[in-house]
């Protein structure tokens, strides 16, 4: 079940309210892709359609952390906006996220945004 760019785009459009071009979502999307690539590499438990939606909503999750981010909070007077997001990291920073969360029946992807990066200094002469 291989869906083209077009295809792609309204599907996400479908989830997502965004003035963004299609190209710019499709750069969304290309990410999505290459996340999924990487965290699913070999695997063949989640069907076709699965991963299709995990896409899907993985690519609304990265728009809506950085350039369609999703009001959690708006005042009138004087104006005020809070944006979602802010007490997360990872797959639990958007509503998004959290779904692509219950759809990766594998964890696979929560797993990878859980990593982090950590330095260490190997002491001198021991070699």
């Amino acid at each position: 079940m291989a869906y083209t760019t077009e295809e792609k785009i309204a599907r996400v459009k479908a989830i997502l309210e965004t003035d963004l071009t299609d190209a710019e979502i499709t750069g969304f999307i290309e990410g999505a892709t290459a996340l999924m690539a990487v965290a699913f590499s070999g695997d063949t438990t989640l069907g076709e359609a699965l991963r299709a939606e995990i896409e899907r909503w993985l690519t609304a999750h990265f728009m809506a952390c950085t350039r369609v981010q999703q009001i959690k909070e708006a005042k009138a007077g004087p104006t005020s906006v809070k944006y979602q997001g802010y007490t997360s990291y990872g797959l639990n920073a958007t509503h998004y996220g959290q779904s692509v969360r219950l759809l990766d029946t594998t964890g696979k992807l929560y797993a990878l945004s859980g990593k982090r990066a950590s330095i260490y200094a190997v002491p001198e002469g021991s070699e």
